[in-house]
């Protein structure tokens, strides 16, 4: 049960960014530019990073949400999975896998961060664009998982709701919807 009266038809964040939707609208414009916005790193690969983040954090709703959304960009379901028990052991790209570890580090402590784990992502090809990327989508999710578990907001009834979720995250974005949610309520 949220500590703060939510729309009910709105689980996890959705309902939060409902609720102050003054203070969503920068942090909405910022995970769309940064998940979705012109990148080397694709948009699954963006998608892991914050499945990594939220699993690490283990921040059931987010972790779902975009292990969905993830394995609807990647066309397979196994990747995420394998992502979230052992990066090194997943079929990803040694860059995928450096940039990975930093955002672990980087959910733990941004002083977790060291210039060994820098020097390994550039040796195998990340740029220093992508690095920063890396950072600030940990970062960002992060702020999204403590958000939602700080204000203990409600999983969805059904798991079938991120399947929806995530062809929304996928085909839409992280904008608002322009009709807003109230087509969700039951």
């Amino acid at each position: 049960m949220p500590y703060i009266q939510l729309e009910e038809h709105l689980p996890g964040i959705t309902g939060l960014l409902e609720y102050r939707k003054d203070s969503a609208q920068p942090i909405r414009d910022l995970t769309q530019y940064l998940l979705r916005g012109p990148n080397t790193l694709t948009e699954g690969e963006r998608e892991l990073i914050a499945t990594v983040v939220s699993s690490g954090n283990e921040c059931r709703f987010c972790t779902t949400a975009h292990t969905a959304a993830a394995n609807l960009l990647l066309g397979d379901a196994t990747t995420c999975e394998l992502v979230k028990q052992d990066i090194d052991s997943a079929p990803v790209s040694p860059k995928m896998k450096a940039l990975l570890h930093i955002a672990a580090l980087v959910r733990e402590s941004g002083k977790s961060v060291t210039a060994e784990a820098i020097a390994n992502a550039k040796q195998h090809g990340a740029t220093d664009l992508e690095i920063h990327d890396t950072v600030l989508i940990a970062a960002l999710f992060c702020l999204y998982n403590r958000y939602v578990d700080g204000m203990a907001t409600n999983m969805p009834d059904s798991i079938g709701y991120f399947d929806v979720l995530a062809n929304r995250l996928v085909n839409h974005g992280y904008t608002r919807l322009p009709q807003g949610y109230d087509h969700l309520k039951k």
